[in-house]
């Protein structure tokens, strides 16, 4: 057998080896080396989570807090432009500044900004839409992108920054990415429900039962909501009052077009019904409203990342000023009263005007409530989708954005 000399020495044969040896030697090297980082990596995250045990306050809070933001008066935004967040009166008057106020302040440099949005069809999402619509972030210095990104996929790109805010709510899945090292917090509030809304969870009722008790221990709930859901706050205090839990319910994942549907043709026993679909068993005698989303508390709102939590606060106030000012100038009080612009609202979101008024206006309310980060963990947890230990307040709002925005001073 003739065996190839390598010119530079050795035989071919010896050569493939000690290459052979060669890239083995470096495989292993390579996989221990990212088996290493992988352990630093689950270290440092582990290390930052048990300092955050010992110590409630956010790093951003802490960086933040070391150069504070000088707050000023703001023309058009007085006494009322802030309510005590301790207030949980279901009657609270949200809080308001006068119409066109707070007046922009328009950032040295345009901005261009991303926010994700689950829907850009739904109600609660117009105060976003009519701010694009009317230019009240382009006069901010703001070229504001509405995306639509479902929660989960939108979570991490808020925390890495890639996007800059995201319209959604502090969910399981939210406060579970704070515990395991997110930068994220709740900025803003959204909306609570009318007084006339019902909103919520409806049950058929059995044989004998009336809307008075309605034992739901062991039934059927359909919802297009799974148990992370902000809706398990609301949902758990409904289920109480008739003799049941989250943990005691059966739930159905349904479509959002099947879910009044199932209930109606006993494929479910209950389900948590959004506006206008009430509508179509309110009055029926064969079913019972047993309670929604808590009024004067709003239960999502804008998340920010980041961008806006320690590189950029300046515009994120000016982003929360054009929404505050939008809330102030179109969404004031009740809206649908004026038959223009709900032929204008339901244009932009693309929805039938009838269907539109139907329901009344949401109570936008761009306030946070003291506590009820606290009141949705207690729901993840009674659920079985909370992970580790309850987020403090602290790690979760952050107040003090909107609050400058209306020249409100602590």
């Amino acid at each position: 057998m003739t065996v190839r000399t390598n010119p530079l020495g050795g035989s071919m044969r010896t050569r493939t080896r000690r290459t052979r040896t060669r890239r083995t030697h470096a495989r292993r090297t390579r996989t221990r080396t990212t088996a290493l980082t992988t352990l630093l990596l689950a270290g440092s995250l582990l290390a930052a989570a048990g300092c955050a045990k010992e110590d409630d306050t956010d790093p951003a809070d802490a960086a933040a807090s070391a150069k504070p933001r000088a707050v000023k008066a703001v023309a058009g935004c007085g006494k009322g432009s802030w309510t005590d967040p301790a207030d949980l009166a279901p009657d609270r008057k949200p809080a308001r500044c006068a119409k066109g106020a707070p007046a922009p302040r328009p950032l040295a440099k345009e901005r261009d900004l991303t926010i994700a949005t689950g829907t850009l069809s739904a109600e609660y999402v117009a105060p976003l839409q009519m701010a694009v619509e009317k230019g009240e972030f382009k006069k901010e210095g703001l070229n504001v992108d509405l995306k639509v990104l479902p929660t989960p996929d939108a979570l991490p790109l808020l925390a890495k920054g890639d996007i800059d805010a995201q319209w959604a709510a502090p969910e399981a899945a939210v406060m579970n990415g704070i515990t395991g090292g997110f930068t994220i917090k709740w900025a803003a509030g959204n909306f609570s429900p009318d007084a006339r809304s019902k909103s919520g969870l409806w049950v058929k009722l059995k044989k004998g039962e009336s809307p008075g008790h309605v034992p739901m221990a062991g039934r059927r709930l359909g919802t297009m909501i799974g148990k992370g859901s902000v809706i398990s706050y609301p949902m758990s205090k409904a289920l109480k009052k008739h003799g049941g839990g989250l943990d005691e319910i059966r739930f159905q994942q349904l479509g959002s077009a099947d879910v009044l549907t199932a209930l109606q043709n006993g494929g479910t026993d209950s389900a948590w019904l959004l506006d206008p679909v009430w509508r179509k068993v309110d009055g029926d005698e064969r079913y019972a409203f047993l309670g929604g989303q808590p009024r004067g508390e709003p239960l999502g709102g804008l998340l920010f990342g980041p961008n806006f939590l320690t590189e950029d606060p300046d515009a994120g106030v000016a982003l929360l000023r054009a929404y505050i000012r939008t809330v102030n100038t179109y969404f004031a009080g009740d809206y649908k009263a004026d038959k223009a612009f709900v032929t204008e609202l339901a244009k932009l979101l693309k929805t039938d005007e009838a269907v539109l008024r139907s329901t009344p206006s949401l109570r936008m309310d761009w306030e946070i409530r003291a506590g009820t980060t606290d009141r949705l963990q207690a729901a993840y947890e009674a659920a079985g989708v909370a992970e580790g230990d309850r987020v403090p307040e602290g790690r979760a709002v952050d107040r003090r954005l909107y609050e400058e925005a209306v020249g409100h001073k602590r």
